[in-house]
């Protein structure tokens, strides 16, 4: 059902269009770029340059700005070749050297030496410490792929999942004729963020597409416009779909409450029983207004239950013998 992925960006990723504005460009190491960046906090190493190496932790990006580069011109050139010796023997993925300044000629030929990459930028440190944190959180977050389909359903996130030709996809296209939105089709990139929302988005070219068999790709924007596709959603509720089977019970009240986890996230889950002239569609909105509620502290299975326990319990207690 699920795919793991590991988190990791190489360095090379940082070259591509999303951070384009920041004009990176390789000073030296163009042949490391296939070193991975493991940790989404970029540092500034303005204490190892001091002399406190414990500082730097290895899989982290290196930032050295216009203070770095003041203060290393403050050293003696015995005393900053020993702190660049030290740093550039670290296992730094990557240096980055704002405003378009020089790197010291011996800082170059350490790295050249070492094949650390060195790129460049004209930004400020802020922007380049900003927009490539942003990168780094955005790419380094657990994630996961998940054979399904996400749909927004009435502003909730509602991921259909089940066996191949079960139906999910012309489910989720009904939902979308009704009205809602699709966000990602046959395969969908699951990411978990720090504050522990669970997020899902389509990649590639499959984005705004969807497989339907006899009809084959199609592209929903085009079809429907733009208010039928989102680029992501959070999931919200995992119903999966199954071909009936006479011989399950099924559950008929709905006070069984079920999690689907998804990297380790419990999602609210429900199963769902296709049979022949069952419209799935109306069912999946039902199901999204009544978790709504649920969430809305209005619980209606629990409240029809409490109610019929009531009745049983007064009519008991009616028939009781009034001399007793």
């Amino acid at each position: 059902m699920t795919s793991e992925a590991v988190a990791t960006v190489r360095v090379r990723e940082l070259l591509g269009e999303e951070l384009a504005h920041l004009e990176l460009t390789p000073l030296c190491g163009e042949r490391r770029l296939d070193r991975a960046i493991v940790n989404p906090r970029v540092q500034k190493p303005g204490l190892a340059f001091a002399g406190y190496y414990d500082y730097i932790r290895e899989g982290r990006v290196q930032i050295i700005g216009e203070s770095e580069t003041r203060y290393l011109a403050t050293l003696n050139d015995k005393l900053r070749l020993e702190r660049f010796e030290v740093i550039t023997a670290m296992e730094v993925p990557v240096f980055i050297i704002t405003k378009g300044i020089a790197p010291f000629p011996e800082f170059r030929a350490l790295c050249v030496e070492r094949e650390r990459t060195v790129l460049s930028s004209k930004c400020l440190s802020s922007t380049v410490i900003k927009d490539v944190s942003n990168f780094l959180e955005e790419h380094l977050v657990p994630s996961t792929y998940v054979h399904g389909v996400l749909m927004d359903v009435y502003g909730l996130g509602v991921l259909l999942i089940g066996q191949s030709g079960v139906g999910k996809s012309e489910c989720a296209l009904d939902l979308i004729t009704r009205g809602h939105s699709l966000v990602a089709d046959d395969r969908v990139t699951a990411k978990r963020y720090p504050n522990g929302e669970l997020i899902g988005s389509s990649e590639g070219p499959l984005i705004h597409h969807m497989e339907l068999r006899g009809l084959g790709i199609v592209n929903v924007q085009d079809l429907f416009g733009l208010a039928a596709v989102r680029e992501r959603k959070s999931i919200d509720l995992v119903v999966e779909l199954e071909s009936w089977d006479e011989s399950r019970a099924y559950d008929r009240l709905g006070l069984d409450e079920s999690v689907h986890r998804v990297l380790d996230v419990p999602v609210p889950y429900i199963k769902m029983p296709v049979a022949l002239g069952r419209n799935l569609s109306i069912l999946v909105e039902v199901a999204a207004r009544n978790h709504v509620l649920k969430l809305q502290g209005h619980h209606s299975a629990r409240e029809f239950a409490r109610r019929l326990e009531l009745e049983i319990n007064g009519a008991g207690n009616s028939s009781a013998d009034p001399s007793e």
